[in-house]
This record gives structure tokens, C-alpha cells and sequence, in this order.
């Protein structure tokens, strides 16, 4: 092989890997918090971000008008960090949670519903159904609270033999999953307390995630195993295919054609599953912040937007940022 022909691949490779990488960079960044962000909630549409930070507090943003909608807190400590929060699936309300207490916002009107402390422990996670009917709470004491607000009807889920690391709600509060440092995960029904399903893994669930259409369910652990599962049957769907020794989750959502599955992680990626496969069809990372050591970000959620063309995702920098997806049959 000739050296010109040789400089020619060795430069058409490197091209390639430039457009490749040209891909993969965000479409649009906005600034949604100075000094990066301890927690984010993207509504399920992608119209709103909930976002805490110290310096703004915890702020709702619209991302279609890209403006502050409203600042709740104003100023927050280390003692007293906003570090769990949560949009109800039709935007009606919000949740906002530190360690022992908890908030409900009305997103139309901005204002307060309601403070609430609990008496035990400390709230490790929470979520909210339509309308602010319900919250749903894990503790580090292993113990998961369903809270009728409405009612004040409370139960206590004691299945878990550890704390509780990841919580959700479905989006009518009926059904929540749940997932623990004692390997396992559970989807059970809030009016019994019963359990429907049980997903096992091998090492400590750090990430549950309902879909909102009631389908399936997704449960990862802190090494190796991330799973789709049916909820009619608690059947496996899909494993997704990584080689990864380890691998963490931070973020997760559903499309809603049940098709796809986009996942956060603590090192800036974001990537894009097959459901029916588990294998992956694209991946992006998210821009850490100017100055951050390391230079990394954690992605702290993700949400299909653009009738599912394109990915929102909030990351610890404090920067909102799209994603384009590619075309299916660019997939191939």
C-alpha cells in the first residue's frame, strides 16, 4: 500500500471520526443554574425543568419559552439542600424534598400546597401523581411511604430489608416500584401494599423507572444487570447489552411508542436502547461545567421532546441541553 494511499484512510478515518463526534454534540444549551445543579426533574413532555441548585434555590423553568417560571427557595444551605424532586406526569404539580421534609408546588399558579415532615429517618427518594393526589417516598430505613394527600390515607411498604435508593409512582398513583440496597426491587400496588412483582438482582438496585403508559418497568443495579420487564407478567423484556464492569444509572425514560429507552449516567453519557433488543443506537455526552474538576457531569435526568426526534436532559453543571436523534433507519 502506497503512503499516499495510506495518508488517504488514515485521514478519511479521522474525518469520519470528526463528523462522527459532530453528531453526537447538543443541539441547544441553556444555562439553568450558575454553579451547576444538585437535582433536576424534567417534566415527561420536556416542557419544564425543576432544578436545585444553592445559588438560584429550586427553580421551575419553561423550556419552550425558555424562561424562570418560578423560584421557590431562595437561598438554600448545606444543611438544607433540595437534592430529591419530581413533576407529576401532567404537569399539574411538583415536589420538592430535603431530608426530612417535603413540599408540593402547583405548577399553574406557582403556589404552595403544602409542607410536610416526616417523623423517621430521612426521604432518600420521592415521586407524585396527576393532580398531587399522592406522593410516594423511599427512607434510608428501608421503609417506602404511599401518601393519600387528599385523604391523608398512609401506608407504610416494609418489603425492603435495606434503604431505599430509588423510588416511582404511576402516574395514577395505583401502582408503585421501588428498589433497595437489599438486591431487590419490587412493583406493588399502593391500595394494599401488596406485592405484584419481585425483580431480583445481584448487587444493590440504584435505579427504578415506571412507564408511564403502565407497559414496563426498568431496574438496574450498581455493577452489571439493567433490565426491561412487563408489567402485565413480570416477564423479562430486554437486558441492555453494555461491557461495561460497571455501570450506573441516573436517569431513565420511556417513549412513548414503548420502542426506546434513554438512560443518564454519572459520567456525562447519554445513550439511546432498543427495547425489544437492549442494544444501544446512540450515545452523547452532556457539556460539564467551565472550570468543573473533574471534568465531568451527572446526567440527573433525561426526556424525549419534539415528538420523540429529539433527547432533554439536566446535568449536574446546571446546563439544560437537546440531543438530536437520529433517523431509524440511520440506526442500521
Amino acid at each position: 500500500m502506497s503512503i499516499f494511499r495510506t495518508f488517504l484512510i488514515a485521514f478519511s478515518c479521522l474525518l469520519a471520526l470528526a463528523c462522527s463526534d459532530q453528531k453526537q454534540q447538543a443541539a441547544q444549551r441553556f444555562e439553568h443554574a450558575a454553579q451547576g445543579a444538585f437535582s433536576a426533574a424534567v417534566s415527561n413532555d420536556g416542557k419544564y425543568s425543576l432544578v436545585s441548585s444553592i445559588h438560584h434555590g429550586v427553580a421551575l423553568w419553561d423550556n419552550q419559552q425558555q424562561v424562570l417560571k418560578y423560584q421557590w427557595f431562595q437561598q438554600q444551605s448545606q444543611e438544607s439542600l433540595v437534592y430529591a424532586v419530581a413533576i407529576a406526569f401532567d404537569n399539574s404539580v411538583a415536589v420538592t424534598a430535603e431530608k426530612t421534609t417535603f413540599a408540593v408546588w402547583d405548577i399553574n399558579s406557582g403556589e404552595n400546597r403544602g409542607y410536610y415532615k416526616i417523623q423517621q429517618a430521612t426521604i432518600r427518594d420521592i415521586a407524585i401523581s396527576n393532580q398531587g393526589r399522592s406522593v410516594l417516598y423511599g427512607r434510608s430505613d428501608g421503609v417506602v411511604v404511599f401518601l393519600n394527600l387528599e385523604t391523608g390515607r398512609r401506608i407504610e411498604f416494609l418489603g425492603h430489608q435495606d434503604k431505599v435508593n430509588t423510588v416511582d409512582l404511576s402516574p395514577n398513583g395505583r401502582y408503585a416500584l421501588s428498589g433497595s440496597n437489599d438486591y431487590v426491587a419490587y412493583f406493588w400496588d399502593t391500595r394494599t401494599g401488596q406485592v405484584i412483582h419481585r425483580f431480583n438482582h445481584p448487587t444493590r438496585v440504584t435505579q427504578v423507572t415506571l412507564d408511564p403508559q403502565g407497559r414496563y418497568a426498568f431496574t438496574a443495579d450498581s455493577m452489571k444487570q439493567a433490565h426491561v420487564w412487563k408489567l402485565t407478567t413480570g416477564d423479562l423484556v430486554s437486558k441492555l447489552a453494555y461491557i461495561a464492569r460497571q455501570k450506573i444509572f441516573t436517569a431513565v425514560r420511556f417513549n412513548e411508542q414503548g420502542t426506546l429507552l434513554a438512560t443518564g449516567s454519572p459520567n456525562k453519557r447519554v445513550d439511546l436502547w432498543q427495547l425489544p433488543s437492549g442494544e444501544k443506537i446512540q450515545t452523547w455526552q452532556v457539556t460539564p461545567r467551565k472550570g468543573s474538576k473533574p471534568k465531568s457531569a451527572v446526567v440527573l435526568d433525561v426526556a424525549f421532546i419534539d415528538n420523540g426526534k429529539s433527547l432533554l436532559t439536566e446535568s449536574s453543571s446546571g446546563i439544560a441541553e437537546h440531543f438530536t436523534i437520529r433517523e431509524a433507519n440511520e440506526h442500521n
